[in-house]
């Protein structure tokens, strides 16, 4: 088999419409575009509404919303931890990632207890979030833990942080 003799199987290539060449093209007049509006004279984007606000910005949460600020932790489990880790050991974020516990030393990450399980041995635990189930695994089982980063509770909304300042007495 040479090159000059390759042949295309049937119905793999086809011709392109050559749209736009007037109205004994096949396509009429208009080549496809319909009538007047920007459609015929310019480019729409998919999706574009005519400056109206599109369906995926009215309905959210069907799909299309990503919240930019939102942070996403990685989760380590205590029962992991205990494995890896001798008793009395300082477990941090450059200890984690040594044992590729976690993608990287800035990775967010926070400590979680799996089910019921109980830490048997004492660990000390530095990490940005800790679950309230797995401080009081690791304080029952005599070990330490330090949260670098809590989470932040304050509301978002003006009215909400208004009911709160009205709630503790502060009348801002």
């Amino acid at each position: 088999m040479d090159q000059h003799t390759l042949r295309q199987s049937a119905g793999a290539k086809r011709n392109r419409k050559r749209v736009g060449r007037g109205p004994g093209s096949g396509t009429g007049t208009s080549a496809g575009r319909g009538r007047k509006g920007q459609g015929k004279r310019g480019s729409v984007r998919t999706g574009f509404e005519g400056g109206q606000i599109p369906l995926v910005r009215r309905v959210p949460h069907l799909r299309g919303f990503k919240n930019f600020m939102r942070v996403e932790y990685q989760a380590v489990n205590l029962d992991t931890l205990a494995e890896r880790f001798p008793a009395g050991s300082t477990i941090d974020a450059a200890s984690l990632a040594a044992l590729r516990l976690i993608d990287d030393v800035k990775s967010p990450f926070k400590i979680l207890s799996r089910g019921e399980t109980a830490l048997s041995i004492a660990l000390t635990v530095n990490a940005p979030r800790i679950s309230e189930s797995a401080k009081a695994a690791i304080t029952a089982a005599g070990g330490s833990f330090e949260e670098t980063a809590p989470a932040d509770r304050t509301p978002r909304n003006r009215v909400h942080r208004r009911k709160a300042a009205a709630a503790a007495g502060t009348g801002a």
